[in-house]
């Protein structure tokens, strides 16, 4: 997250310094995703991504979430304005798990586009017709992040 921002009066309030509020809150308040995510009776994937700055949430949602860390109204009410999505800060990430994410589609991008292709012909997995799960599988030689993305096939249309 960004250092904590200076919230004076000299400029409004902006949605990357509401999430920074509430990645404050929840780490000064020992607060975990799926409980915010259990509460919303949403995933803690879809939950995140929202207070991280990547979904709109409706106004019960961001009274939620603004309840929950404290929020002032004004964090309240860009919790359910439309962000400009895309949160990393380079084109190549640094951050050392995000780069291996980056690495994977590096490597991999290319046979994931051909399999997919080839099941399912031209077009592309939606990232707003969109699910993802994030769970950990115990392993005796180190547990495992098991990852789960699930996307409608779009196919391009002739025109």
């Amino acid at each position: 997250m960004n250092a904590m921002r200076d919230f004076s009066a000299s400029r409004p309030m902006t949605r990357e310094d509401v999430s920074d509020l509430i990645y404050a809150a929840k780490v000064q308040g020992g607060i975990r995703w799926a409980d915010v995510a259990r509460e919303l009776e949403l995933s803690k994937e879809w939950t995140t991504a929202a207070c991280l700055g990547q979904m709109t949430l409706t106004a019960t949602q961001a009274q939620t979430v603004g309840r929950i860390f404290g929020l002032p109204k004004e964090a309240v009410a860009l919790l359910q304005v439309v962000p400009y999505k895309g949160s990393l800060p380079t084109s190549v990430p640094t951050d050392p798990l995000i780069y291996r994410w980056y690495e994977i589609v590096n490597v991999y991008g290319s046979t994931i586009k051909e399999l997919i292709h080839e099941e399912y012909g031209d077009g592309i997995m939606s990232a707003i017709d969109f699910s993802m799960d994030i769970v950990r599988e115990p392993d005796p030689k180190g547990d495992r992040v098991k990852v789960t993305l699930s996307g409608k096939f779009l196919p391009y249309k002739t025109y």
